[in-house]
């Protein structure tokens, strides 16, 4: 149903050792020095367990005691339970494949030629999932991007930001406002400043808009999961302070514009949410761009979501497949 490119989580199994028990004797090697000299250590046992043990080296090991230890491991062939619970590897979890599987069963309206991509992230575990790799209009998500551009210009500069441009800010992200974000896409070198400042939060596959068109301006799902953790993370190019500012204006979208990511949110914190979402019809075809990105409290546990999505039909379906893909992303990784 929509596109995508797999990444394959890889695991590798830890690697544990287990003792074997004889009934009567038993040779464990406990070690060897760099000449290769083996160390041995002999133990008897009797009925109720270990009564004796004695370390034989290098040679002083007799051709009983190395007797003896074939004949344990041979007559060994079982190993306990509790040793075979030690060393078996535990499941590797591909999220991305449960991910893919997910969104794929997300309905959409019969004929539409909707495109998506997600990230996920959980912020504690740190695990995450991406489905889709290719590029989406912004429209005005793009607007965490310019903020998070001028704070880190701020900070360069050594100053806060002035009045004007938090009176820009706070308009631009809680109401979406566009002539604030034209103002301070200006003030931020339009796409040569994003970039310059991408650069430094990691975004290797976002692009900005020619001139004045920020809205147009280029991302990826990826990208945008790690714009979210330069946000909400605590090891950022942008100070605590900075943060602490940009997350308060997601935490308080205005009424109607707080769908998206948040449709995510369940149990324990459901309400607690910061998000900024986009939404753009496209005049050469009619269809829309709808993106959310933000982070999300579910069953207790604080996730960073971003979904991008276009070729949608009206903002309305547009914003149900955001929602639901943004559950199925959330569900992949709830619960471990």
């Amino acid at each position: 149903m929509f596109p995508h490119r797999a990444r394959l989580c890889s695991g590798r199994p830890s690697r544990r050792r287990s003792l074997v028990y004889a009934s009567v004797a038993s040779i464990v090697l406990v070690g060897a020095t760099s000449s290769g000299t083996l160390y041995v250590k002999a133990q008897a046992h009797d009925a109720e367990g270990l009564v004796s043990s004695s370390v034989s080296r290098g040679a002083e090991a007799s051709s009983g005691a190395t007797t003896a230890m074939e004949a344990t491991v041979e007559s060994s062939a079982m190993p306990t339970a509790a040793a075979s619970s030690r060393t078996r590897p535990s499941p590797v979890v591909d999220r991305d494949a449960l991910l893919a599987e997910a969104v794929k069963a997300v309905a959409v309206e019969d004929g539409a030629a909707v495109s998506v991509a997600v990230a996920v992230l959980d912020v504690a575990s740190g695990e995450s999932a991406v489905y889709g790799d290719g590029a989406f209009d912004t429209a005005s998500i793009v607007k965490v991007d310019i903020l998070a551009s001028l704070l880190l210009r701020a900070q360069d500069a050594g100053r806060g930001l002035t009045a004007q441009e938090k009176s820009y800010a706070a308009a631009m992200i809680r109401n979406s406002d566009n002539a604030s974000a034209t103002a301070l896409w200006t003030a931020i070198g339009q796409a040569e400043g994003l970039r310059a400042a991408n650069e430094r939060f990691g975004l290797r596959d976002t692009e900005g808009g020619d001139g004045a068109l920020w809205g147009l301006t280029q991302t990826t799902a990826a990208d945008q999961l790690t714009l979210l953790r330069q946000v909400f993370g605590g090891k950022s190019e942008l100070s605590e302070s900075s943060r602490a500012y940009l997350t308060g204006l997601m935490g308080e979208i205005a009424v109607g514009q707080d769908w998206g990511v948040s449709a995510a949110a369940s149990g324990v914190g459901a309400s607690e949410f910061a998000l900024k979402n986009g939404w753009l019809p496209r005049s050469a075809t009619g269809l829309w761009d709808i993106n959310s990105v933000g982070r999300v409290s579910a069953g207790g546990r604080e996730y960073l979501v971003a979904v991008l999505s276009d070729g949608n039909s009206s903002k309305e379906k547009g914003v149900s497949v955001v929602e639901a893909v943004a559950k199925a992303a959330v569900s992949c990784l709830d619960g471990d």
